[in-house]
């Protein structure tokens, strides 16, 4: 008997998009793929939630931005996503209409999964999941390598059964991204292709 399931999507945002300040090739793409899928699969799921990386302006987010120096691309980052930007926003290509919870994070300290965040009134994806008796959740969205392997990791922490729609996903590089699924499917979550 399959259980209550939601979808997670993690940060499609424009810096994380061709062009933006951390932009992934395909990245736009998986918005566009995305949307599809939600168009035809929306039903499927008791609730969607997206997050959004949701930097502070006014300082280095806890040394998560290289304000002094060169990122080193594992803890230090060019600044992206500062909260009220164009590449904070979601990308235009993601349909916003089936999204149910919207989280940010990262709000002036490093963050990578959507567990980090919170919604406007405060609560956490963790405490939405349980109001909402989701008991597994599918994944997608922008990186790989990154934010969705740390939320997923978060997702099967929290005892959320994970299945990662691989076809709706893109990463940094590619043996990074293949590294992170390795890792994924190691601690129990599925690997799937969305459609």
């Amino acid at each position: 008997m399959s259980g209550v399931r939601g979808l997670l999507v993690v940060d499609i945002q424009n810096d994380f998009t061709e062009g933006g300040a951390l932009g992934v090739e395909g990245g736009t793409q998986v918005a566009r793929d995305v949307s599809a899928f939600l168009a035809e699969h929306h039903d499927d799921y008791a609730l969607v939630i997206a997050s959004r990386d949701w930097h502070d302006a006014d300082n280095d987010n806890g040394g998560h931005f290289a304000t002094d120096g060169e990122p080193n691309f594992v803890d230090t980052w060019p600044v992206h996503c500062v909260a009220g930007t164009f590449g904070a926003e979601y990308h235009p290509e993601l349909d916003l209409q089936h999204i149910g919870v919207h989280v940010k994070k990262g709000r002036g300290e490093p963050s990578y999964s959507m567990f980090e965040g919170t919604t406007e009134d405060g609560h956490t994806v963790a405490d939405v999941l349980t109001q909402h008796g989701i008991t597994e959740v599918d994944v997608v969205g922008i990186a790989t390598d990154h934010c969705v392997r740390a939320s997923a990791l978060d997702a099967l922490g929290v005892g959320q059964k994970v299945t990662i729609l691989t076809d709706l996903i893109a990463a940094v590089a590619p043996q990074s991204g293949q590294a992170a699924l390795d890792e994924l499917a190691q601690h129990g979550a599925t690997l799937h292709a969305g459609n």
